[in-house]
């Protein structure tokens, strides 16, 4: 291997891994998986958080001591915005238990997420463990 192909080698694979880099930083902090209160059944979900084309979104991808598993896959979170500071507004959170879609807001304090769904002055709200 010649002095340039190493050298060309070399820079490739710096480049690659500062963008790798600048790719894991820019992630959100609240994106990842996480685990819901456990419902009155017995259940909880789990729910992977990431960036979507309108904001943060969050799906569904295990339903834990529940036979209702045909809602694996499904979105819960939708459109939500960073207001920064661990404030997210603006988004929709599907209640899987009521089928019914409500204005929602979430905050992020550490490894835990309060997520809120509203109709007018009325709200649910639960808190949410991170997984990973």
């Amino acid at each position: 291997m010649t002095q340039r192909t190493r050298t060309a080698t070399a820079s490739a694979v710096a480049t690659a891994l500062l963008l790798g880099t600048a790719g894991a930083a820019a992630a959100d902090p609240v994106e990842g998986t996480w685990r819901t209160e456990t419902g009155e059944t017995g259940g909880y979900l789990h729910v992977r958080i990431v960036e979507c084309d309108s904001g943060i979104c969050g799906v569904i991808t295990e339903v834990v001591n529940n036979e209702n598993d045909s809602i694996v896959g499904r979105t819960i979170i939708s459109g939500m915005e960073v207001q920064g500071g661990g404030a997210y507004r603006g988004g929709r959170i599907w209640a899987p238990d009521q089928d019914k879609t409500y204005t929602s807001k979430m905050t992020l304090q550490g490894n835990a997420l309060k997520v809120e769904g509203c109709v007018a002055v009325f709200c649910r709200s639960q808190t949410w463990t991170r997984l990973n």
